[in-house]
């Protein structure tokens, strides 16, 4: 027995001779290809062949994938951080986990905080908070509490597909421009534009600013790498939809990655200006914790000849590693690779006009409504 456990732990039990794990195979519809074990666990399970030769063929043709939601019972709900990278320093998520399956996404490590896998769990298993704008009305409307802009989706997309039935961040956006506090969105999601009645009346008020990130103009690999998001084009429509409306809107060229989409960096840029985006910005792909096996993983399933390519590439921007957490490159990550990029992109920036935002978000209107009147008020009825 002890024998046994030892072996458990080192995860180095034995498998029929001559038998191999087959490589992983991707889900339709799903991002990733494989699940890491939450890195917090002690123990972790492993297929092993029993002797009736059916494993090989369940991990070849996995069932489908169904999303399942969780309430999140937290009680608070604005996130403060102090990162010298980040320019915002509070945040609001409605969801904690994302539908939309994106391959590279760095949030994918947090979910390992909940016991659940970054990989599939990540994307199949959210946690919702139905109580984000009550809790939001409760803490803007504290004594000590000084306005500037708050970020939604800083971590995972508020518009993210569950988002249509939800509607938190809808409800969310009604407690915001009821105390006529600032923030700031960003998503990939051409969801965005149902609340324009909510958006414009803040945009008149100088207190709201929307960024679509758009990874790609190829719908094949999109369709791969953000299985669960908006087209590249519908995208690119949610910009022009927008700032047809008065709302301030920019492109987040977000994350590049050497030697898969950086060749489209002037491209994005280009398409997002015709579309009347007004600021642009970009981030080199991170790959923290276990992201890096993970997207290791995806691109030999989707991609295996350039695998090698662009794993390579990402070290040559990352000290040798798959991934430099130091503060200062984590973005744009460093050597001549990365600097290149950066150069290319304020070149492009700056032929199509795409510089940072021009005119503040205003904190100065921000007031503490007197009481619920209903209408977009009417979250604050919950206090």
């Amino acid at each position: 027995m002890d024998e046994l456990a030892h072996a458990w732990d080192r995860h180095d039990l034995p498998v029929a001779a001559g038998w191999e794990l087959p490589p992983p195979q991707p889900r339709k519809g799903r991002g990733a290809v494989t699940s890491p074990p939450c890195r917090y666990d002690r123990f972790r399970a492993e297929a092993a062949d029993d002797g009736w030769g059916t494993l090989e063929q369940d991990l070849a043709d996995p069932p489908r994938l169904e999303t399942t939601l969780t309430r999140d019972a937290t009680r608070s709900i604005i996130a403060w951080n102090d990162s010298p990278d980040i320019g915002f320093d509070r945040s609001v998520n409605p969801y904690r986990g994302c539908e939309h399956g994106c391959i590279y996404c760095y949030a994918r490590p947090s979910h390992a905080q909940l016991g659940l896998s970054p990989g599939l769990d990540f994307e199949a298993k959210l946690l919702f908070k139905p109580e984000a704008a009550s809790l939001l009305a409760r803490e803007l409307s504290r004594p000590g509490y000084r306005p500037a802009p708050i970020a939604l989706g800083s971590n995972t997309d508020p518009y993210q597909p569950v988002e249509r039935q939800l509607r938190i961040t809808r409800a969310i956006l009604e407690v915001l421009s009821a105390f006529n506090h600032p923030c700031t969105i960003v998503t990939k999601s051409a969801l965005v534009i149902r609340d324009l009645d909510i958006l414009a009346s803040m945009a008149e008020r100088r207190l709201v600013r929307v960024c679509l990130s758009v990874t790609t103009l190829d719908r094949r690999l999109a369709n791969v790498m953000e299985p669960r998001a908006a087209t590249p084009a519908r995208r690119l429509q949610a910009i022009e939809a927008l700032v047809q409306a008065g709302v301030p809107a920019g492109v987040l060229a977000a994350p590049m990655i050497p030697g898969l989409n950086d060749a489209e960096l002037e491209g994005i840029l280009a398409a997002a200006a015709r579309a009347g985006a007004d600021a642009a910005g970009y981030v080199l792909v991170r790959l923290p914790n276990e992201l890096k096996e993970m997207f290791t993983a995806w691109l030999e399933a989707h991609y295996p000849e350039r695998a090698a390519k662009v794993l390579s590439l990402i070290r040559q921007t990352r000290s040798g590693r798959l991934n430099d957490p130091r503060f200062g490159s984590r973005f744009t990550g460093s050597g001549p690779y990365a600097g290149l990029l950066a150069q290319r992109f304020a070149a492009a920036a700056r032929k199509h006009g795409l510089g940072r935002p021009s005119g503040g978000l205003d904190a100065s209107r921000f007031r503490v409504p007197a009481r619920p009147t209903g209408g977009e008020d009417r979250q604050l009825a919950l206090l």
